[in-house]
């Protein structure tokens, strides 16, 4: 049987970068890191959309159910204004709420700037998809998926993407390996 690479899509939300006002971060931060991070070969789908919750919750459902992405990140609107609404579509659109990955990305962020505690990231699994809501930040994107690093580049607060691999062996997944000097994978022992 063929091997089945993982298909992962980014999902880059946001009404400036859409409307061409700026250039989006998001998705080519995003692409480079995978790039970086992940050892096995992968598949990408992407898009750049506009803060309209309708949009949000169909670009997600798209991506989930007709490309059938295995893994699926959003950046951009999750902050507390009203134009922001992006975990609002995707909790709207979840089986299972996962909320330690939200609880794991606002305490990686506080150690960098205190408004961390404005940030409403969250993570969901529809079907077989995870779908994690990341800062819109390339740096901050960075930081939640790797995690706190010291000065000797040793980590020290695990980052999100440690626990991504198990949790998509568990809904299904293409097993995935990581780049260890970027972020180590953590899976139970077998006994």
């Amino acid at each position: 049987m063929e091997k089945r690479f993982i298909k992962i899509g980014l999902i880059s939300i946001s009404d400036r970068a859409s409307a061409g006002i700026y250039k989006d971060q998001g998705v080519p931060s995003l692409t480079n890191w995978l790039k970086k991070a992940l050892i096995d070969e992968f598949t990408l789908e992407s898009s750049l959309i506009n803060d309209e919750i309708d949009l949000v919750k169909k670009t997600l459902i798209l991506f989930s159910d007709e490309k059938k992405c295995d893994l699926i990140f959003t950046t951009g609107g999750t902050g507390p204004s009203p134009r922001d609404i992006t975990p609002e579509a995707t909790l709207s659109v979840s089986d299972k709420v996962m909320p330690g990955f939200g609880e794991q990305m606002r305490q990686i962020s506080l150690n960098f700037v205190p408004t961390a505690i404005l940030s409403r990231q969250t993570a969901v699994i529809r079907g077989k998809t995870l779908i994690v809501n990341l800062p819109g930040q390339p740096k901050s994107i960075e930081q939640t998926l790797e995690g706190l690093k010291n000065e000797n580049n040793t980590t020290i607060v695990p980052g999100i993407f440690s626990a991504i691999p198990y949790c998509l062996d568990l809904i299904g997944a293409p097993f995935i390996e990581t780049n260890e000097s970027i972020v180590k994978s953590f899976r139970p022992k077998k006994k």
